[in-house]
């Protein structure tokens, strides 16, 4: 290793580089294809600023949805997150904040 690699690694400062599973951008994409996997569609048929249950999403499955984002984001979620937040949208905000904690 030069000199040069080594010093460009001791002053690389990945901190504040946010991490592309947690960015706002990709919490959305997975919900996306979370609901359109719970609503049987495709993720172009998922409207992300529409309420979930207009969407057709039931009560059974906005609990999955929560167990599902704590398995893929090691955090503790309300039972009520859909109906709290009822839009993708509005729940990739509520991620994204918690996530930056």
């Amino acid at each position: 290793m030069t000199e040069a690699t080594v010093t460009d690694i001791a002053t690389d400062d990945t901190s504040a580089t946010p991490d592309p599973v947690t960015s706002p951008q990709a919490i959305r994409s997975w919900l996306v294809d979370r609901v359109a996997y719970y609503l049987e569609r495709t993720p172009a048929d998922i409207d992300a600023g529409a309420e979930l249950a207009g969407l057709g999403l039931d009560s059974v499955y906005a609990l999955t949805l929560c167990g599902d984002v704590e398995d893929r984001f090691d955090l503790v979620v309300e039972p009520t997150m859909a109906w709290d937040h009822p839009t993708i949208d509005a729940i990739t905000g509520h991620l994204a904040t918690e996530l930056a904690r």
